[in-house]
C-alpha cells in the first residue's frame, strides 16, 4: 500500500505518456494527409509539483516534431481560499514553459475555467507574451501547400462566454474545422454546427482511477466524454487526460498525458479498408 501510495505521488503524475490517434475526417484536405498535432492541456502550474510533468512533457513534444500544437486550457489554479485573481500568478511562468514547444504552424490555445474563474485577461496576457495565440471565441486558417482548414476555439462553457456561432462565422461551408473547447461535454452542443474534430481537456481523466470502477470524481461538463475517443453525431471529440493535477497532486492509473494526432482525409481511410 505505501509503494502504491508513493508511486502515485512521486512517480505517475511526474511521467508523462505519449498517446497516438489517427483521425480520418471527410472535409480533411488530400493535401494534408498526416498532419499531426500534439494536444495538451490542464497544466495547473505551481512549483513544487505541477511543474514537473510539463519539464518532462517539453522535449517529449518537441521530439514528435508536430505540425501544430493546441493547449487546452486551465494553466493556472483556482485557489480555494483567498484572493482568486492570485491563483492566476501561475500563468507566466506556465506560459514561458509552453513557449519552449515549438511547431512550424505555431502554438495555439484556449482558456480553461480555473483560468476563467482567477484573472482570464492576466493569463491570455502571459501566453500571448510567449507568442502562443489565444482563441477567445474565433478561428484562424491554417495554410499548407495549397490546402487550408481551420483552428477555432471557444471561451470557457462553464464561465458562460463561449460563442460558438460567432466563432465559426465566415468559415467556408466545405473547409475542415478544428475546435478547441476546454469541457468534453460541450459536443453535444458542438455536434450540431459544421465542427469536424473537438479537442477537449477539463476531465484530468478522472486523475485517480481504481482498477473496474469509473472515476470517482469528474467535474462538470466532463462526464460524460472524459477521456479517449468519442463520435457525437458526425463529430469526432478527443479528451485528453491533462498534465497537471488538481486537489491532491497525484494520479493512479490516469498518467499526465501528451496526446499526438494524425490527421487524414477520410478517403485514405477508405482506401485502406478496400
Amino acid at each position: 500500500m505505501a509503494a502504491l501510495a508513493g508511486d502515485s505521488v512521486l512517480l505517475e503524475p511526474n511521467r508523462p505518456r505519449i498517446v497516438r490517434r489517427e483521425f480520418f475526417l471527410s472535409r480533411w484536405p488530400q493535401r494534408l494527409n498526416g498532419f499531426t498535432i500534439a494536444l495538451l492541456s490542464d497544466f495547473h502550474y505551481d512549483p513544487i509539483f505541477s511543474c514537473h510533468p510539463l519539464h518532462a512533457a517539453t522535449p517529449m513534444v518537441n521530439g514528435l516534431r508536430p505540425d501544430l500544437i493546441v493547449l487546452a486550457g486551465d494553466y493556472v489554479t483556482l485557489p480555494i481560499f483567498g484572493n482568486h485573481a492570485q491563483g492566476a500568478s501561475a500563468a507566466e511562468p506556465c506560459a514561458r514553459l509552453l513557449s519552449q514547444m515549438a511547431a512550424p504552424m505555431g502554438l495555439w490555445a484556449v482558456l480553461g475555467n480555473h483560468d476563467e474563474d482567477t484573472d482570464p485577461k492576466r493569463v491570455a496576457h502571459a501566453l500571448q507574451a510567449q507568442n502562443i495565440q489565444v482563441l477567445a471565441n474565433r478561428a484562424h486558417p491554417i495554410e499548407r501547400d495549397g490546402a487550408r482548414v481551420w483552428i477555432a476555439g471557444v471561451n470557457d462553457v462553464l464561465g458562460h462566454s463561449a460563442d460558438l456561432p460567432k466563432t465559426l462565422q465566415g468559415i467556408p461551408s466545405d473547409e475542415a474545422v478544428i475546435l478547441l473547447a476546454h469541457e468534453p461535454d460541450y459536443a453535444d452542443v458542438v455536434s450540431k454546427y459544421p465542427v469536424d474534430l473537438q479537442l477537449s481537456g477539463h476531465s484530468h481523466g478522472g486523475q485517480i482511477r481504481l482498477p473496474f470502477l469509473p472515476p470517482l470524481y469528474l467535474p462538470r461538463l466532463a462526464r460524460k466524454y472524459y477521456w479517449g475517443t468519442y463520435r457525437v453525431g458526425p463529430l469526432t471529440l478527443y479528451t485528453n487526460a491533462g498534465l497537471g493535477t488538481i486537489g491532491v497532486p497525484m494520479r493512479l492509473n490516469c498518467p499526465p498525458e501528451i496526446t499526438l494526432l494524425t490527421i487524414r482525409p477520410a478517403s485514405a481511410g477508405n482506401a485502406q479498408t478496400r
